[in-house]
């Protein structure tokens, strides 16, 4: 508590040292949104900190609660089907989670190298980055696809799935596995866009592709029109072409160019020592991410002991929580942008500034959602299944996270700084001894050898994340990341 206590007193140093934009000054708060909406010329290692923060954050953010969309309006659709049905999305996701951390993992060292390269004012060297991080994302999506396409019902009985939910799901599995390239794709050129300072483009190409999603899911999944009668395996079709559209414009709009970025043809060949060094940075950082994907499987795997109402609990609680929490790996995403570019331009102490603020925002963000979740659980839930079991296990599950939700704000912000920074080893060490050392071992125990069955396990992620979000905090302070060279 006492670290806690000098993180949010620097904190507010920082923000009263620059305050807010104020209205009238030029750079009024809504001019500025309006301003973040469009797509900002700014360059973000001078001038007022807030404004940057605000300028990055608020596209990023829209962005993040597009991309958890695509899983809110999947759980709501799916819930109509049933436990089983909600419990294969909530097992396919776990799956899934393995690809998403090969995607965040690639992505966080393109963004900061992207970064890195637009603060030393070098856009030439930061489209070959893109360059050679969208040649590693196709070969690694084709080998994933094609594997977890194939092995998709195995996969699910590995998880602990009933022999109903393999009959019912191996479909919407297949579907899902096997294209989770278009999500790895999605992450990284949107990493490229981040990098840039290019926020409101990766936010605009979501909207086409939720728009899309929104249109086929009820679509495919009960059979309206034209459209056949598909169940849950419809869900997984519509994301897909959804997700897939948007992966086509990120690379229209690339070869198109922006102001900070423009992917040429000569650009377009294999460059050694550029994928070496993103290489180097991006194998601790999908371990990095792998970690605790790992430890989410693990989870669910402990979860699954207790039958398919406490998966399906389990799922519709973390889905909500994915929905809501994700603006805040907005925000977080906005600090790792500042620190590589501030890095870049020399400027470390206006890196370290930024992390400090975008924390303190994120606390008070996370902070006020964490007590609408405990007052308000039972309806929010009830909004997507009406299974009176599922309901209250799943609002059980989230008035129980909502109590980590300070902690989550700090760790969301540290890791990705360092990230940002390109150091991927320290958060990766970290993520090693919080999840896999602590946390699973924690949970069984709560779960299994203690009695407390799926609250058990919810207890164990609360307090696993919150003794990393003090480790990360203390790490940082230390200030070895001012140093990272990439």
């Amino acid at each position: 508590m006492a670290l806690f206590q000098v993180i949010v007193e620097l904190s507010m140093s920082e923000v009263e040292l620059f305050p807010l934009p104020l209205e009238g000054s030029g750079h009024g708060l809504w001019s500025s949104i309006r301003e973040a909406l469009r797509g900002s010329h700014q360059d973000y290692t001078t001038g007022s900190l807030n404004r940057s923060i605000v300028l990055l954050a608020i596209p990023m953010v829209l962005e993040m609660v597009l991309e958890s969309l695509f899983a809110v309006v999947d759980v709501f659709w799916v819930g109509r089907l049933g436990a089983n049905a909600v419990a294969t999305v909530g097992i396919t996701e776990a799956l899934m989670s393995l690809v998403m951390a090969v995607g965040m993992g690639l992505s966080l060292s393109t963004t900061a190298m992207v970064a890195r390269r637009i603060g030393e004012k070098d856009p030439e060297d930061a489209a070959i980055a893109g360059v050679q991080a969208i040649g590693l994302g196709l070969l690694i999506s084709l080998g994933l696809g094609l594997a977890a396409g194939i092995y998709a019902p195995q996969l699910l009985g590995l998880m602990g799935a009933s022999p109903a939910i393999v009959a019912s799901g191996s479909g919407y599995a297949r579907i899902a596995l096997g294209g989770c390239g278009a999500i790895l794709m999605l992450f990284l050129n949107n990493a490229i866009f981040r990098g840039a300072g290019d926020a409101a483009i990766a936010m605009r190409l979501l909207w086409v592709s939720n728009i899309i999603n929104l249109i086929l899911d009820p679509c495919l999944i009960f059979g309206i029109g034209p459209f056949p009668r598909m169940g849950v395996t419809g869900a997984a079709l519509a994301t897909l072409i959804g997700r897939s559209t948007g992966v086509l414009y990120q690379f229209y709009r690339l070869m198109q160019g922006t102001e900070r970025i423009h992917i040429l043809v000569p650009h377009v060949r294999f460059n050694l020592r550029v994928m070496v060094r993103l290489l180097r940075v991006s194998l601790t950082g999908m371990v990095q991410f792998v970690i605790p994907h790992v430890s989410w499987i693990g989870l669910v795997r402990i979860v699954s002991l207790f039958g398919a109402t406490a998966i399906a609990g389990y799922t519709v609680a973390i889905r909500i929580v994915v929905f809501f929490i994700l603006p805040a790996w907005g925000l977080s995403n906005a600090a790792a942008t500042l620190v590589g570019q501030n890095l870049g331009a020399g400027r470390p102490d206006r890196a370290e500034r930024a992390v400090w603020r975008a924390g303190l925002f994120n606390m008070v963000f996370l902070g006020s959602l964490g007590i609408f979740f405990i007052a308000f659980a039972t309806p929010v839930v009830s909004l997507f299944v009406s299974d009176p079991a599922v309901v209250r296990l799943a609002a059980l599950a989230l008035r129980t996270f909502a109590c980590g939700n300070i902690g989550y704000a700090y760790l969301m912000v540290t890791i990705q700084a360092f990230n940002g920074a390109g150091d991927t080893f320290t958060p990766t060490v970290v993520n090693f001894f919080g999840f896999l050392v602590f946390e699973l071992p924690l949970a069984w125990t709560l779960a299994v050898t203690l009695h407390f069955d799926a609250q058990g396990v919810f207890l164990s992620v609360v307090i696993a994340e919150c003794c990393i979000a003090l480790a990360s905090i203390a790490l940082f302070r230390r200030g070895r990341w001012k140093q990272k060279v990439i």
